[in-house]
């Protein structure tokens, strides 16, 4: 916006308004916008800032907001900075209420993230939002306390909602930001604990990154070296690590320039790779979790987008090596499940770049921080980034996944490099038209064409010739319309509709005589044009003909249905809007041609008025929209002679069946009649003629065409549009001496001089709508209400023809009635400020003087449909014509919202597909400019007002409740549709209908019919995008509806015996325990609130009209709000004795006692305890009969004890203190002396009541790890806390009902009777509900029921049914964790209690139950320190594998122990000891399971030796320790050469076995820990697990075998995982080592291993690899001398790998290694000696046939290695391979085989491969293709 206009804006507004938006001022009514908005903003302001210092969230506040976004939408941001950040913090602070109610809470926020949303608007100066409160915000909801145990509901849209609003508020938080932070969240990094995922998704979240450079030491510099650390050091992908790269995409992007990100590049693309999951090698297997976690597209791509450029160029570099590598995969013949990760990478990755360069070029400076001189992208960067994209993108546009990724990368590149782009996709396109055999290559090269248009057409410096390729294809791309392949049709449509929207079809070509000053170009594309209109011509026959094929005779049969198919109506559109594209854009010459061929057309024939019929006429139509002059000149008399000489005659006027020639005529004259009305006006006497003749007509094909004609004659007089779109302001005329057409070609529109062209209806007009409606819709409201009064007989076709007519005047004239009339409904809200509707002006004044014939029709139609339903209430045809034309009353002011919906899509999708990204700034095409403002236009004529609810209304929606409910099921379907909608419109009216609803569900009513209890139900339940009556988030609403529905369950019309009415209270029950939301009881507002609101009250202009609130009023708003507060409390107390009073009556059928109760489930809060009743029946409901109702009620009690809970007090204490030392300086993180004292310490554990009273226990297992928080809190000591053991007399009423339960021993034998039933066989799990509850119940209670439930426990311990050992797990489990608070000698007893029953239970245990033992003891660990659970800890470590119970029970017992350590983490290092030290001389265990199992607990054992940075050596074992003393164990296999055979002991051999088996024993023992440590640990043991790969090569199979035993088996495995394995750059030389070192070994089946790991290595360290250049020779010479192994197997593996190596640009093939190869085959080999028969072959090859086989197999593999195209140095090499086709075996093989894939991969575009090749060689070739040798 210019300055100038920005300082008009200011004078007439008072203010400089933020950003408003632009397409307002080209409006009509463009001068009357600002008087008008100033109008709203003020009330805005004044009634928002009152709501809130009255305290009325609602419904003042949530009016007021509302409004407030609708004025947004309206006008963009218009108001003053100021206002702008007053708003936001005004929405910040009600956000940030802590007892807000959940649905309001998401509706401020996504209004706040509006106003947020143009970061540029505000800098940091203007506006500082404070972290914390969103941090709690997020929180309480996203990690709520309560939501598990039902106490709190939130939707699921709330997680996105709250991610967005905290990244909008990021860029303004405070300096000082960064390090709070880092002190909060540090804490949390522990790395086994799930606290680690957490801490890093809020640093991925809320960090700043968009501070200025000044600041930086604040900001990402107080913690990039500690994450970057982090990152590169983790090897497993956890799933944390990706919230990191998230982090690192954003800071990179927001600071480019300010980073060197040059160390980690190699290690980011190395990840990035890695991340994309792509098949490598022979035999692969994927680690589950890398899928799982593999980084997110969009961040990748944002982060590799802004390591571009930059002095080191070393990025680009790397970017062309990572296409390079996985170019391959793009081919369309490969297809895989990581095939859409590698499309969206291709398609984001132009679009990120795009977007980067928009911000450094063409982007206004903002407060950001701007990209520095020295690191903007150069004109090199950018054509080396387009030429690394452009294989990999063209080998895509034929992907099975279609085109549509590539065309959008080829439309974002084509804005770059357009010369380098486009020509090669010219290059595929043109044979693509030529050949008919290949349809998919037509469309997929016709989308990307369409993406790259405007680059094509538009030219520029950069590829002047462009726009010459324009003709030639358009006229190639018409045969394409062709009626036998209708994608081919709809694509080529768009295809000319695009290129032809872009260029004006006018002939130029005399301008070559006449100018002299036109460049090449120029001259070319002028005499070129000359073929437009042959080009238009030759279109039109085309459709013609595709018109003629698609008539309904041919088509179809008589009896199917008449109207147009899907399909058809698809290529209609697309017919229709093609050729109104092309009319438009032509010179006036050529309109006239094809507007006298398309005249012809349509005259000379008649056609069917279905298909064939329309698709003309909207051809005419096109025709008559474009020129309305010249056509209607032509059509209207003809149409209206044609039609008036056939009804000349009187008979045919009362025909069923009309001649085809009056219909045909009938429905041209109405197609051609919507054009603007000025020029219709000439005609009126005609076509008013026309109109009385045919609207009486008997047919009805026949009225209903002259209903529509009267329609568009109605809305093109009443309505304001443009009347062109044009792609230049002003037509296409011929070209004159100033302007030359073909300069405009791709030229977008100018949105300052649009020029556009409005129909504003001229008095002239109006008068003769009037005129129109006065005649024909006058009398027929007149015969309808004398047939309603009963004064006159009509039949049923009648009474539809004169409801067909009114309800077109309707639609034809709605925008010119005023709305309905009536007064508003009082008293539905009590509200303290002004809940008033804005009116908004669009273009014009209502004609009072005339009559309003809107509440004519009205009264009519009400009277109408009480007569139709008195009477025949079977005329359902009339009664769905009265529904439409209510729902038009009600909501038609001239447009629909659902046809607006889906212009704003499609314009959105023609913006999306035609926009220039790269410069911005709204360069459209005029016809979109023109389309977006009209979109504007209906906007405001939807939002105008009528939300108000008038008796009028009232009035209407008792009607439509009365068909809702009404006989025939069509009827009501039809008329709830209605309703529905009309419940969303106005405001407040759900609070009227919903008694009227409810009557019919009234248990004592006997008048109800079965229709109209559904009818009532379908009005609840509510459509899946509107208002649910049942489910208003709102205590009066529900109150009513949810004991209404409980309670219908006794009426007499309910029948359980028809299915669709069980099936509704299903679908009720459902649907509102999907949607419900907690509803809030504390309306109360705060302070901080109020402050802001009073400010906007005064601030800036435009001033609130509203006076400020007065003291007496802010009395009476608080007084209001506690009054509010009571009265909710209130509610919730009477809804839930409804609730109650329904289930315990005695006739209500089951079905609804479930539902009632499914309702009190929802009803739990966190702030308010669930009334004593409601407590009584659900401790009752614990032994009900139906399983469906325990369900509900173990969580419902469960959530009862957390209602019930003590709030237990903490106490800060300082670690100093307690480990008595100093804290680290700096970061450290593991095993330091301030945090030892946490650990467990088996000479120091509190064994005595005084020892445990005076220890400090930390229960969460990750404070301390990493650094200590701020305040670490603990418990206060006991006599603080609240008193155990109350007596009966002590408690409240609830805890007295459930002790009284819990202490009778009847109810408890029951209750553990059902517990122990099995639900599901084979299915049920530990069930964490009944968990919660036990546990809540002995941490309320303290010990209290432990003497009742003892001697079941004990009874239950022996059983080994699964069911019953699942119910004593669940219980024990609660028992432990429950007795957090119990003193010390309680904790005591129970442990007497419960070690003999552990024991037991462990000895018991079976394969159904190890599992749920597990996870009980998991469950019991979690969050406890280990000092208070000594006793457990010492009683597991007894003797885990003692093999007393068998192998299964010693595996069963290390799982139980795995479970209970893993919880502890870092804080047992002892035990950990401890166990290793007894597992040790264990490994050489016989049994797999127990194997495994001791596999996995190594795992756990090991699992803190992590290496990341800043972290201390461990305590706990270290795995170097533990390797060494394994490979001693091993040696003996080491040693010897022979192959090492699975030896299989039997049970009862006496005698000591020796060292060699053992030793195998022990390797398989270790295979398991090296197989289940792969995917858990953090970071991989590289340098313990190399010694012992030697041993794992030597055992690898080489073939795919299932049959391998065990051993070998998992040797494989274990090779497989550790190839994939992330190295780190200084490991890379060690793993090279041994494997240079196997290469030697005696073993071909170790040599032929090597390979194949190498391939996988390298490929998945890429990066890392070629970072190192040493590393790179050195593969190459390992892989180079396998070539030449003794072995055929390991050199053709050689071969492959080296193939591979080269393909993925690994290895280049240089002049060296092509002359390495072509030496060593001309190494000549021996004479064959003649041998005597029957002497034995000579089976060893001598060492010359190795070396010349090595020789054909490099060469091989370098033609190999290039499947999809043909360097230059390939067609030599294939010549240099023909010549050892006759060579001795092998080698003959290998040269076959090279060749026939050759051939294979090469096929498909062998046309444009054979371009590389010399006639010579070409002869050789296709002789050597095709010679006999292929048979041999």
């Amino acid at each position: 916006m210019s300055r100038n206009m920005k300082q008009v804006a200011s004078d007439t507004l008072g203010f400089v308004p933020q950003k408003d938006i632009v397409y307002n001022k080209l409006l009509p009514y463009a001068d009357k916008l600002d008087s008008e908005s100033n109008d709203i903003l003020a009330k805005i302001k004044g009634n928002l800032s009152r709501a809130v210092q009255l305290r009325e969230l609602w419904p003042g506040v949530l009016f007021w907001t509302r409004r407030l976004s609708t004025y947004m939408r309206l006008y963009g941001r218009k108001f003053s900075k100021e206002d702008h950040v007053l708003f936001i913090k005004l929405l910040y602070e009600l956000v940030t209420i802590p007892k807000l109610e959940i649905s309001m809470m998401q509706g401020l926020a996504r209004l706040l993230i509006n106003l947020l949303k143009k970061r540029e608007l505000l800098s940091r100066e203007d506006l500082e939002l404070p972290w914390r409160p969103l941090y709690e915000l997020q929180e309480r909801i996203l990690y709520s306390k309560t939501e598990h145990l039902g106490l709190n509901w939130f939707p699921n849209s709330v997680e996105n909602v709250l991610k967005t609003l905290v990244k909008s508020c990021r860029p303004y938080f405070p300096e000082s930001a960064t390090q709070e932070m880092l002190e909060e969240w540090r804490p949390l990094l522990c790395p086994f604990d799930v606290t680690m995922q957490r801490a890093i998704s809020y640093f991925d979240l809320f960090l700043p990154t968009t501070l200025p450079p000044h600041l930086h030491h604040k900001g990402f510099k107080l913690w990039f070296d500690e994450l970057t650390g982090l990152w590169a050091s983790v090897q497993n992908l956890p799933s944390w690590e990706v919230h990191l790269v998230n982090l690192f995409a954003r800071l990179a992007n927001d600071n480019i320039g300010y980073i060197d990100w040059d160390p980690y590049i190699p290690k980011i693309f190395t990840r990035i790779l890695r991340s994309l999951n792509l098949p490598v090698g022979s035999s692969q297997m994927l680690v589950q979790r890398y899928a799982a976690n593999a980084y997110d597209i969009s961040h990748v791509v944002l982060w590799v987008s802004s390591l571009l450029g930059g002095p080191s160029q070393q990025a680009q570099a790397q970017l062309s090596g990572l296409f390079n590598s996985i170019t391959s995969f793009f081919h369309p013949s490969n297809h895989g499940r990581w095939l859409m990760k590698l499309m969206k990478l291709l398609q984001r990755l132009p679009a990120a770049v795009v977007r980067r360069l928009h911000r450094e070029r063409y982007r206004k400076a903002t407060w950001l921080t701007p990209v520095p001189e020295s690191h903007k992208l150069t004109e090199e960067n950018i054509t080396d980034f387009v030429q690394s994209m452009m294989q990999p993108v063209l080998l895509a546009m034929f992907s099975k996944t279609g085109s549509l990724d590539a065309a959008q990368a080829l439309q974002n590149l084509a804005l770059m490099r357009p010369e380098l782009v486009i020509p090669p996709v010219l290059e595929k396109t043109y044979p693509a038209m030529e050949t008919l055999t290949e349809p998919h290559q037509l469309t997929a090269t016709l989308s990307c064409m369409i993406g790259v248009a405007r680059s094509l057409v538009s030219g520029g410096q950069r590829f002047p010739e462009g726009p010459t390729h324009m003709l030639p294809l358009l006229v190639r791309a018409l045969p394409g319309v062709d009626p036998n392949d209708f994608s081919k049709c709809m694509i080529t449509f768009q295809f000319i509709a695009t290129f032809v929207t872009l260029v004006p079809l006018v002939d130029c070509s005399s301008a070559l005589h006449e100018r002299t000053d036109l460049t090449e170009v120029e001259r070319k594309l002028c005499s070129a044009s000359a073929e437009f209109e042959d080009f238009v011509l030759q279109f039109m026959d085309r459709c013609f003909a595709l018109i003629d094929s698609s008539t309904l005779e041919q088509t179809r049969e008589e009896t199917e249905t008449e109207k147009m198919t899907h399909l058809e109506s698809l290529v209609e559109l697309g017919l229709s809007s093609t050729f109104s594209t092309i009319l438009t854009q032509c010179s006036l010459e050529i309109f006239k041609v094809a507007l006298k061929k398309v005249f012809n057309f349509a005259t000379t024939n008649i056609f069917e008025t279905r298909v064939a019929g329309r698709m003309v006429a909207d051809m005419c139509r096109a025709a008559s929209k474009c020129n309305p002059v010249e056509a209607l000149k032509r059509f209207v008399p003809h149409c209206c002679n044609a039609i008036n000489q056939i009804a000349v005659n009187e008979e045919v006027l009362n025909e069923e069946e009309l001649d085809k020639e009056l219909l045909w005529n009938l429905q041209l004259l109405s197609e051609v009649t919507r054009v603007d009305g000025d020029k219709v006006l000439p005609y009126r006497t005609q076509l008013v003629q026309i109109l009385q003749l045919t609207l009486r007509l008997k047919c009805k094909q026949g009225y209903t065409l002259a209903c529509n004609m009267l329609h568009h004659i109605l809305r093109s007089t009443a309505l304001i549009y443009p009347t062109e779109y044009c792609s230049m302001p002003g037509g296409f005329h011929q070209h004159s001496r100033d302007r030359l057409p073909i300069k405009d070609w791709g030229r977008p529109g100018d949105l300052w001089n649009l020029d556009i062209q409005w129909h504003v209806p001229c008095v002239e007009e109006t008068s003769f709508a009037f005129y129109i409606l006065d005649l024909i819709l006058q009398p027929e409201l007149q015969r309808l209400q004398r047939f309603s009064q009963g004064e006159l007989e009509m039949s049923r076709e009648d009474v539809l023809q004169s409801l067909a007519i009114v309800q077109h005047c309707l639609l034809g004239a709605g925008s010119l009635m005023p709305p309905l009339k009536g007064e508003p409904v009082s008293e539905l809200v009590q509200s303290m400020v002004n809940l008033e509707e804005t009116r908004l002006y669009i273009g014009r004044e209502y004609d009072v003087s005339r009559e309003n014939y809107r509440d004519a029709i009205c009264s009519v139609m009400r009277q109408l449909l009480h007569y139709i339903l008195e009477h025949s209430e079977d005329d359902t045809k009339s009664l769905f014509s009265i529904i439409k034309i209510i729902s038009d009353l009600l909501h038609f002011k001239g447009s629909h919202k659902h046809e607006f919906d889906s212009r704003w899509k499609r314009f959105n999708l023609v913006k999306k597909s035609m926009e220039n990204r790269l410069h911005g700034r709204k360069q459209h095409i005029r016809a979109l400019l023109i389309d977006r403002v009209m979109l504007q236009h209906e906007l405001r004529k939807l939002t105008m007002e009528g939300c108000q609810y008038r008796s009028v209304h009232q009035d209407l929606m008792k009607d439509l409740l009365r068909l809702s409910t009404s006989t025939y099921s069509q009827v009501r379907s039809r008329a709830q549709g209605v309703f529905f909608t009309a419940l969303g419109t106005y405001n407040f009216c759900c609070r009227d209908l919903i008694p009227h609803v409810l009557e019919f569900l009234k248990p004592n009513r006997r008048d109800v019919t079965q229709q109209q209890f559904k009818g009532a139900l379908y009005c609840l339940l509510g459509n899946h995008s509107g208002v649910c009556l049942a489910n208003l988030h709102d205590w009066d609403c529900i109150t009513l509806t949810w004991p209404a529905i409980v309670h219908s369950g006794l009426s007499s019309a309910m029948s359980l015996e028809k299915p669709s009415i069980v099936r509704l209270f299903d679908d009720l029950a459902d649907k509102i325990h999907r949607q419900y939301e907690t509803i809030g009881i504390d309306f109360s507002v705060p302070e901080a609130c109020i402050a802001v609101a009073s400010r906007l009250m005064v601030a800036g202009k435009p001033v609130p009209p509203q006076p400020v609130p007065t003291e007496e009023e802010l009395a009476v708003g608080r007084k209001t709000q506690q009054n509010k507060n009571t009265d909710s409390e209130g509610k919730y107390e009477r809804l839930v004795a409804d609730l109650l009073d329904g289930i315990s009556n005695r006739d209500m059928p089951w079905k609804f006692e479930h539902i009632a109760i499914g309702f009190l489930s929802l009803l739990l809060r966190d702030d308010l305890p669930l009334p004593a009743p409601a407590v009584l029946f659900f401790v009752k409901s614990l032994n009900h009969d139906s399983l469906l109702v325990r369900k509900v009620a173990i969580s419902a009690v469960a959530g009862i004890m957390k209602q019930l809970k003590r709030p237990h007090k903490k106490v800060p204490v300082n670690p100093l203190e307690l480990c008595g030392g100093k804290l680290p300086s700096g970061l450290a993180a593991g095993d330091r002396p301030d945090n030892q004292w946490l650990q467990y310490h088996s000479d120091s554990l509190p064994q005595t009541q005084q020892d445990w009273e005076s220890c400090v226990f930390v229960e969460k297992t990750h404070w301390g790890y990493y650094s200590w928080p701020r305040k670490l809190m603990s418990y206060a000591p006991p006599e603080e806390q609240p008193k155990q053991n109350l007596t009966r007399e002590e408690m409240n009423e609830r805890e007295q009902i459930i002790f009284d339960h819990f202490s009778d021993p009847v109810f408890i034998a029951q209750l553990i009777e059902f517990l122990s039933l099995e639900d599901r066989k084979g299915k049920d799990k530990f069930s964490p509900r009944r968990f919660c509850l036990f546990k809540g119940l002995f941490r309320n209670f303290s010990d209290a029921f432990v003497p009742v439930l003892r001697p079941h426990l004990q009874r239950l311990v022996a059983d080994s049914h699964e069911s019953k050992q699942r119910c004593v797990a669940e219980i024990i489990s609660g028992l432990i964790r429950g007795c957090k608070h119990w003193s010390y000698v309680k904790v005591e007893g129970l442990w007497e209690v419960l070690c003999p029953l552990l024991r037991t239970a462990l000895t018991n245990i079976t394969i159904e139950t190890y599992a749920d033992w597990g996870t009980c003891i998991a469950t019991a660990c979690e969050s406890r320190d280990p000092r208070k659970l000594h006793w457990l800890f010492e009683m597991l470590m007894e003797s885990p594998v003692n093999g007393e119970g068998g192998s299964f029970v010693d595996a069963c017992r290390l799982y139980v122990l795995q479970g209970g350590l893993a919880q502890q983490e870092w804080r047992v290092p002892e035990l950990l000891h401890r166990l290793l030290q007894y597992l040790e001389p264990k490994l050489t265990q016989v049994y797999k399971n127990v194997r495994e199992r001791i596999g996995s607990v190594l795992t756990y054992i090991f699992m803190i030796d992590v290496n990341l940075p800043y972290t201390q050596p461990t305590s706990s074992p270290r795995i170097a320790d533990f390797t060494r003393r394994v490979v001693a164990r091993l040696k003996p296999l080491m040693e010897g050469d022979e192959e090492i055979q699975n030896h299989v002991m039997e049970e009862n051999e006496v005698g000591e076995p020796d060292e060699r088996t053992q030793a195998i024993k022990l390797l398989k023992t270790v295979l398991k820990w090296l197989i289940a440590s792969a995917g858990r640990s953090f970071s991989t043991a590289v340098p313990e697990q190399l010694q012992l790969l030697p041993l794992l090569f030597k055992i690898a199979p080489v073939e795919n075998d299932d049959s391998y035993d065990e051993l070998k088996r998992d040797a494989k495995t274990c090779l497989s995982l550790m190839s994939q394995g992330l190295l780190y750059a200084e490991q890379i030389p060690l793993v090279l080592r041994v494997l240079q070192g196997i290469a030697g070994s005696s073993s071909w089946h170790a040599r032929y291993t090597v390979l194949t790991y190498l391939q996988i290595m390298v490929f998945y360290n890429l990066f890392t690899f070629m970072s190192d250049q040493g590393s790179v020779d050195q593969v190459r010479a390992l892989v180079v001398s396998l070539l030449e192994d003794e072995q055929l197997e390991v050199r053709e593996m050689a071969a492959t790998t080296l193939s591979g190596f080269l393909q993925c640009n690994f290895l280049s093939m240089d002049a060296s290694m092509q002359a390495h190869f072509e030496a060593l085959c001309q190494t000549s080999l021996p004479k064959k000696k003649t041998r005597a028969l029957g002497s034995a072959v000579d089976t060893v090859p001598s060492a010359d046939l190795m070396r010349r086989h090595a020789g054909v197999l490099g060469l091989s593999a370098c033609i190999l290695s290039s499947p999809y195209d043909v360097p230059t140095w390939m067609p030599q090499l294939l010549m240099d391979l023909s010549a050892h086709l006759n060579d001795t075996q092998p080698i003959e093989m290998t040269v076959k085989k090279t060749l026939s894939n050759f051939r294979r991969t090469h096929h498909d575009n062998w046309q444009e491969h054979k371009q590389q090749f010399t006639d010579d060689q070409l002869v050789v070739l296709t002789d050597l293709l095709v010679s006999p040798c292929y048979y041999a």
